[in-house]
Formats: C-alpha cells, sequence, structure tokens
C-alpha cells in the first residue's frame, strides 16, 4: 500500500455494531479496502471484544465481514521503536493518550499511512501522526 489509511479500531470495528457510524462506513467505502489496512492492534481490540461478549454468532459475524479483507500492517521493530520515542514524549508534554491508540499511530506514522479514526481526541494530541475524523 503506498498511500492510504490505516483504520483505527473505532472505525475497523463499524461492520460488527449495531448502530454503526453511517459516515465512517461511507468514507471506508470511498477510499477502498485496497487503500485502507489494519494494525494487529486492531485486531486483537475487535477479538477481545467478541471473546468478552462470548456469542458465536457475532464471532461469525466478525469472520465473514471483516477477517483478511484488508491488508495487515506490520508491527516491527521501527514501530515499537517509535512507540518508545513518542511514549515517553506524550508523558514529558503531560498529554498521555492510551498504550493501544499510540500504537496504531506510530504503526500509521512509520508506513507513512493517515490513521482514520472517531476517536479525534486523543489522535489529534500524537505529534507528527496524520488522522482525519470519520465520524464528520
Amino acid at each position: 500500500m503506498k498511500t492510504g489509511y490505516l483504520l483505527d479500531t473505532s472505525v475497523y470495528s463499524q461492520p460488527l455494531r449495531r448502530r454503526p457510524v453511517m459516515t465512517a462506513l461511507s468514507r471506508w467505502r470511498e477510499a477502498g479496502d485496497e487503500r485502507c489496512g489494519i494494525s494487529v492492534v486492531s485486531v486483537a481490540e475487535v477479538e477481545f471484544g467478541l471473546h468478552l461478549e462470548g456469542r458465536e454468532e457475532r464471532h461469525e459475524r466478525y469472520r465473514e465481514l471483516l477477517v483478511g479483507r484488508l491488508e495487515m500492517i506490520p508491527t516491527d521493530e521501527r514501530v515499537w521503536q517509535d512507540f518508545a520515542k513518542r511514549k515517553a514524549r506524550q508523558q514529558i508534554l503531560g498529554l498521555p493518550v492510551s498504550d493501544l491508540d499510540l500504537l496504531i499511530a506510530c504503526c500509521a506514522v512509520c508506513h507513512g499511512l493517515t490513521v482514520a479514526t472517531l476517536n479525534a481526541r486523543d489522535f489529534s494530541r500524537i505529534e507528527g501522526c496524520a488522522w482525519e475524523d470519520w465520524s464528520e
């Protein structure tokens, strides 16, 4: 993927929601799956929620709608090094964000992608991270 989006969990999980944010689904459709990727972090967050819920029909819906749909963007050594540096910077600035959101941001930055999110509050606080609010 040369240019595109890294879907935050808040966007990636929309097809599974009872009341999805339609603007997010529309923006995803407009961008196209070929220009969107996900981090293993988002996969883990969605699967955690499904395990917590414990309903097989929701797991089946996940497998039908999302598994294998998007390119998995690697969270490699370079991403983890950037994470360590940015986590320290966020704390020095007094603007901590969740580790998982920060890891998604680092993955996007290291791979030249823009984070597509419904969580503008946290991603707007991360220096150097390109992001778009797909709720608008």
